[in-house]
């Protein structure tokens, strides 16, 4: 993603100034923990861009008396941000101008994680993408991780679904009920320009992109049930990996491109199965605890599956990528990862509107996107 400010360094620490940077140590060890900081110093937007962004990565406020860390600045125009221990030593500092005082706050936030986590991603400056109901019609929407600067991609006033980012551009793969279909299109949001990238018979949808961009995953009833299918992201090699006689949906790939994670009814109720990108046989995952297992999403570590159980209602549990016992997390669906390994974004039904909210796996930290407008769901988090 391209930046659109410049990083100027005020006060670097010692562990800062080594030349190799796996120096830089992670200082909160216990992640089921939340880390107690204080904050102070900041105004306005940049005070509440920190808020939400330290809340959602499983910080929790207190008194400068109580905290293990204290976080303290100052913006007007540009941003000075601090980090310190409980003995008031200065572990890092950094200014921050250029773009607006949103974006410094977040790249401020990123930078904390970094030296408090040893988290090296950074998740406060990127986007989302998502489905918007509004009456009869569904757009493609795109804001913000935090829901700021929401605009909508397609204004087609008819249906779509499962945006999916290619990663590392600024292009959007997602079914679109526009010509009929649904068809699967790809958007340059640079650009705008979209092109058909799948119109085979039947119906086309639930794309996932590959981790390094040149492959799509998708579910396509040509040949009569919804099968899982991989081909290229421009339309080449269409090849089918699955052939079962129920229903296939919601591929997400393994973080290495070999392995491609779906849900499926085959033998029954919707469970999830593992499959190679390249083809073989399909593999039951062994997922103890609950039913109805749907709509699975990889972590960037390889480490855990988070997915939705329907049990009555719905719940996002996570489970390991090799199976086992699976942890209920909250209730929601459309459950995706941040490249932290460690938030979740998901759908919450409130009343009858779908919103947006971030879950902070270790900690269950929740937070709502407020300033989104219309029924949101589907999330996709850019990479």
């Amino acid at each position: 993603m391209k930046k659109v400010f410049n990083l100027i360094t005020l006060f670097v620490t010692s562990a800062l100034m080594a030349a190799d940077e796996s120096l830089v140590i992670q200082r909160w060890a216990d992640p089921s923990k939340a880390v107690p900081i204080s904050l102070t110093g900041f105004t306005g937007d940049a005070e509440a861009v920190l808020m939400f962004d330290l809340y959602v990565a499983g910080f929790e406020f207190v008194g400068s008396d109580k905290a293990k860390f204290a976080v303290s600045g100052s913006n007007n125009g540009e941003l000075t941000g601090r980090l310190l221990d409980a003995q008031k030593n200065q572990l890092f500092g950094q200014k921050y101008s250029g773009g607006s005082i949103r974006q410094q706050a977040h790249a401020f936030a990123d930078d904390l994680l970094k030296q408090i986590y040893g988290q090296k991603v950074k998740i406060f400056s990127s986007k989302i993408a998502y489905k918007v109901e509004r009456g009869s019609t569904q757009e493609v929407g795109v804001s913000d991780f935090d829901g700021n600067n929401a605009t909508l991609i397609t204004r087609d006033g008819s249906l779509v679904s499962s945006p999916a980012w290619v990663p590392g551009t600024r292009r959007l793969i997602y079914a679109s009920w526009k010509s009929g279909g649904p068809f699967l299109l790809q958007q340059d949001l640079t650009s705008g320009a979209r092109d058909i990238l799948s119109s085979q018979p039947g119906s086309n949808h639930s794309p996932a992109v590959s981790p390094d961009g040149k492959r799509v995953a998708f579910i396509l009833s040509k040949d009569g049930n919804p099968e899982l299918y991989v081909m290229g992201t421009d339309g080449s090699g269409l090849k089918r990996l699955t052939t079962t006689k129920e229903d296939e949906a919601s591929p997400c790939w393994s973080p290495d491109g070999q392995t491609i994670c779906f849900s499926s009814r085959y033998g029954g109720r919707p469970t999830l199965h593992q499959v190679s990108a390249s083809g073989g046989a399909m593999r039951r995952m062994n997922v103890v605890g609950v039913a109805n297992q749907t709509e699975p999403d990889w972590s960037p570590d390889g480490k855990t599956i988070v997915f939705t159980a329907q049990m009555g209602g719905f719940q996002i549990c996570t489970v390991p990528a090799t199976g086992g016992s699976a942890v209920p997390l909250v209730e929601g669906e459309d459950p995706v990862w941040g490249a932290n390994s460690r938030v979740v974004m998901f759908t919450k039904r409130v009343g009858g509107q779908r919103t947006l909210s971030l879950l902070d796996v270790p900690t269950k930290h929740v937070k709502d996107l407020p300033r989104l407008s219309g029924s949101c769901s589907q999330p996709a988090w850019a990479r």
